[in-house]
């Protein structure tokens, strides 16, 4: 029986750690700046980008993998006997899963599966955390795939942004026109739905109410909250995501929370000081 390996693309934000522990492939995503073209997670740094992006008042452009860089990837594991699972940026946010696709079709049938998560960051980091496990009790990746399938529009994905400037000059986010006259007095709690970000809440005030009300949205679904892990993702936001940690432990019963670093493509859309929660809800 072949070995399922289990690959996402950068956009995963997964630390390094869990990648060696549990062999995750990663396909890196581009940043595009002027000067260069650099591979997230690998040639630049989201402290850079922000950086970059302050000094000139311009956002990087964003790629998705090519894909030859999918095929390059894969082409190592399929020779080896092995199968794939590849799970992707939501479709709705990035060509990613397109490529993937057209790179799955270069290989025997069945072999390569894509998944398009509907999701981002640590939603799909949660997906890939499922899959892994699924993997290590001997499911196949055709089982895997259909089981990801069910398991996506189980994932709750909620963030709140520092500034909106850098979701409307990356024109990532719908429905963000309806906030741009109030940018000043409304910060917006930003919901995965459907694969596509969309706002769900109107907070005036400071970041910290939009913060909590983040948490109060997570806290309504803490019966059918999903115990096994819960994910904090920030961008140099590291007290707001300490706070949710600690709420979160002394009202649920999660048995892990993991608090992850976002990347550079993830950090070139939402901007720095951002935070968010992801989780998943019971079958």
């Amino acid at each position: 029986m072949s070995t399922v390996k289990i690959f996402s693309d950068s956009t995963s934000d997964l630390p390094q750690g869990w990648k060696d522990t549990f062999n995750i492939g990663i396909v890196p995503l581009y940043v595009v700046f002027e000067e260069g073209t650099y591979k997230d997670g690998e040639d630049i740094t989201p402290e850079e980008v922000y950086r970059r992006v302050a000094a000139s008042g311009v956002l990087p452009k964003t790629a998705a993998p090519s894909p030859a860089d999918f095929i390059a990837a894969f082409h190592p594991v399929i020779s080896r006997g092995d199968d794939i699972v590849y799970i992707s940026l939501s479709s709705s946010l990035s060509s990613t899963y397109q490529n993937a696709l057209l790179a799955a079709g270069e290989f025997p049938e069945g072999r390569v599966q894509v998944i398009d998560s509907q999701t981002l960051c640590g939603g799909i980091a949660l997906l890939v955390m499922k899959a892994v496990r699924a993997a290590e009790k001997g499911y196949s990746a055709i089982e895997i795939a259909a089981m990801l399938k069910q398991s996506r529009n189980l994932v709750e994905t909620e963030f709140v942004v520092d500034t909106l400037d850098y979701l409307y000059m990356g024109g990532r986010c719908s429905g963000m026109q309806n906030f741009i006259g109030s940018l000043l007095k409304i910060r917006p709690v930003l919901r995965l739905v459907d694969g596509s970000i969309v706002p769900t809440s109107k907070i005036r005030g400071k970041k910290e109410k939009a913060v909590e009300q983040m948490l109060q949205n997570a806290l309504v679904n803490v019966d059918r909250m999903d115990k096994e892990l819960l994910i904090v993702v920030h961008t140099l936001a590291e007290e707001d995501a300490h706070y949710l940690e600690t709420a979160i432990r002394e009202k649920t019963q999660v048995n892990e929370i993991a608090i992850l670093n976002a990347g550079c493509v993830i950090g070139s859309h939402c901007g720095p000081h951002t935070v968010g929660l992801m989780y998943m809800l019971q079958d």
